[in-house]
């Protein structure tokens, strides 16, 4: 429930990245020794992954409010079952490191938001062109390889969980694999920054160019999950949309260079550092188009955020979503709350309104979610939003972050 017209100001930090964490999470399979982790962030998504690599006899322990160790040295069911990974999407990660390190997996084909198809073909084959085989059936993906082999893979389109799945597996393989199209983002370098500290041989993560020389083992590490650059932009586009100004710390304005030049071109003052940033947004925001593509260009993930302060804005903006063909379900609650959005196709065109009137809502995603919030906030009178376990999926507290910052925000049953 949020009760709409309260400028957001102050200082708030930002939780660790649900998007590196995941992968991170997964890489604890590839060796018997301790993975200890630092600024995991405490949300759903995290905890359905360590109850998956639970039930695979991995031993998970909490050591602090944002630190957790797992020991995987007993390893002993490469299985990831449908009921436990239904929800998300991530769950597929498992596939190359239980395939490396266990010579077989297999896991379920996932679930998580409706936003559109997310196929895992280019896993799969990038997997058999290091000579796993490989069959699906069932709604499960059966793979099994005595040992995986160096190869080139060439993937047909960019995906992020595809090159860390197959930068993961290669890390174990015998000679080198080379991963040309590879994903670029701050979460893959993340990764790769990780598996290095256990032992990997990797060069070429940020790059569409990844080389990897495969190893007999890797060793345990510690290391701290880099900051969630999508809750910065959200939180970023909720001060501007309110008219507020607020600094955000744990976090750096270099994660998110797309975002941050359009919140500049609305009219907001950002200046940043390599561990805070802060913004000043003016009276009145005005109209920005974007196009949706891979890093570094502007990410889908805050495209809903960026539909809702336009809703506000002085002017019309094109918004164009090259990456999900069904990222436009949050359209329709936004203009249950007043806004001036028409949608054709892959295409929205917005017109900013004087005012949003709040209504009851419902949350059909996980950024979706994001904008009915940052939408509310600046929305005159209650705002109810419904289903908001997609919001716990991927924001560690985010009513009590905002009303630290002023806004008026409570969870009702």
């Amino acid at each position: 429930m949020i009760e709409g017209g309260e400028p957001l100001v102050g200082e708030v930090g930002v939780s660790g990245a649900k998007n590196a964490a995941l992968p991170i999470l997964c890489a604890s399979l590839l060796c018997p020794d301790t993975l200890r982790l630092g600024n995991v962030p405490h949300l759903n998504d995290i905890s359905t992954m360590l109850r998956l690599l639970g039930q695979m006899g991995v031993v998970v322990a909490m050591d602090g409010n944002e630190a957790l160790t797992l020991d995987s040295s007993g390893l002993s069911n490469p299985f990831a079952p449908y009921d436990m990974v239904k929800t998300m999407r991530a769950s597929i990660l498992v596939l190359g490191p239980l395939l490396a390190r266990c010579g077989e997996a297999r896991v379920s084909l996932p679930g998580g938001c409706a936003i559109g198809a997310r196929p895992v073909d280019q896993h799969i084959k990038g997997l058999q062109a290091m000579g796993a085989e490989i069959r699906v059936e069932g709604g499960y993906v059966h793979a099994t390889a005595k040992r995986l082999k160096g190869a080139r893979i060439v993937t047909d389109m960019v995906t992020v969980t595809g090159t860390e799945n197959l930068m993961m597996a290669a890390s174990l393989a015998e000679g080198e694999t080379v991963i040309e199209n590879a994903a670029r983002e701050p979460e893959i370098v993340d990764l790769a920054n990780c598996l290095i500290a256990m032992g990997a041989d990797i060069v070429g993560a940020g790059t569409d160019r990844i080389c990897v020389r495969g190893g007999e083992r890797l060793h345990g590490a510690a290391y701290s999950v880099m900051p969630d650059r999508i809750e910065t932009g959200t939180f970023l586009c909720a001060a501007a949309a309110s008219g507020g100004e607020i600094t955000l710390t744990h976090t750096s304005a270099a994660l998110l260079d797309s975002v941050i030049e359009k919140l500049r071109e609305a009219g907001c003052v950002i200046d940043g550092s390599t561990d805070s940033i802060h913004l000043k947004a003016p009276q009145r925001l005005k109209a920005v188009s974007l196009r949706t593509a891979p890093y570094p260009a502007f990410p889908t993930d805050m495209q809903a955020q960026f539909m809702a302060i336009n809703c506000v804005a002085d002017g019309s903006a094109v918004i164009r979503e090259t990456i999900f063909e069904n990222r436009f379900m949050h359209a329709v609650e936004l203009i249950r709350l007043g806004a001036d959005i028409r949608i054709d196709a892959n295409t929205a065109v917005v017109t900013g309104v004087p005012k949003l009137d709040g209504a009851t809502v419902m949350a059909t995603d996980l950024r979706a979610s994001a904008s009915l919030v940052i939408a509310g906030l600046v929305a005159r009178g209650q705002t109810l939003i419904e289903r908001i376990y997609h919001l716990d999926r991927g924001y560690e507290r985010i009513e009590e972050k905002l009303a630290r910052l002023g806004a008026r925000v409570r969870r009702v049953r």
